[in-house]
């Protein structure tokens, strides 16, 4: 049975896409069958998996508007196990359309439930707001992960969203559960870095992941090669910290299950 995560932060250059991508990977080398959807318009995680937006006939901008079934827009990654529902720029414009649509929160769990049978995890990597196309991503999802920076601001805006993250609970998706907090962007030699650490596991505890993903070079490179950070250097820093981060979240589900 598929699990649907949401990678959610209305701040924007939080790791969230950094973490859709290579979380997908890793999973993937874990020998898990991964579906990434890409409901950021800026579609960063599309072509951040090795595609050329110019170069996309379909994306799932046509499966929410159009009459395209999923799985004829389903893109298959370089990486095994790995594929990816494409998105596209066109998607600015779907928030809009969507708005006088009958049940719009549940047009991507529809979606979804076309095409999530043959993936054992699938990751949907929301845009940078709490608009509409993240709203119809925590509908559909069971639950979601939330990538905190370990930066200065880091809570400002957590508030707001485990506020949506409530209301859907209570009024639309009653399954709906916190996978869990992910420490991004930590750098040890920072104070700053080691106090917000320290307050995000006081304030949420056993919900945040041990694993923290650091750092590093390689990661921020991984992307304009179009590459996921196991692909672009195994060795690095930031493809242990994944694959750590992929072993631990299969461990936590298979304790819950």
């Amino acid at each position: 049975m598929s699990k649907i995560i949401a990678l959610a932060n209305q701040k924007g250059g939080v790791g969230k896409t950094t973490t859709a991508i290579n979380l997908a990977a890793s999973l993937a080398v874990l020998e898990q069958k991964v579906l990434i959807v890409d409901v950021d318009p800026q579609a960063n995680a599309t072509s951040g998996t090795g595609f050329d937006l110019n170069t996309i006939e379909h994306s799932i901008y046509d499966c929410f508007i159009g009459n395209i079934e999923p799985k004829d827009v389903i893109l298959k990654t370089p990486i095994e196990n790995l594929d990816i529902l494409p998105s596209h720029i066109d998607l600015v414009g779907a928030e809009i359309e969507m708005l006088d649509h009958e049940n719009r929160e549940y047009i991507l769990d529809k979606v979804i439930k076309k095409i999530k049978d043959p993936y054992d995890y699938v990751l949907v990597d929301c845009s940078p707001s709490l608009g509409l196309l993240t709203l119809n991503a925590l509908t559909a999802a069971d639950s979601v992960l939330i990538p905190v920076q370990c930066e200065y601001f880091a809570l400002e805006g957590l508030g707001k969203l485990l506020n949506t993250i409530q209301m859907i609970q209570k009024n639309i998706n009653t399954e709906l559960s916190i996978e869990g907090f992910l420490l991004t962007m930590y750098d040890a030699r920072l104070r700053l870095s080691n106090q917000v650490a320290a307050e995000v596991r006081k304030h949420f505890e056993n919900m945040v992941f041990d694993t923290i993903i650091q750092r590093n070079t390689k990661l921020s490179e991984a992307p304009s090669y179009g590459m996921a950070v196991i692909q672009y250097d195994a060795n690095s820093t930031g493809a242990i910290n994944y694959l750590n981060l992929g072993r631990e979240l299969l461990e936590r589900n298979k304790n819950n299950n």
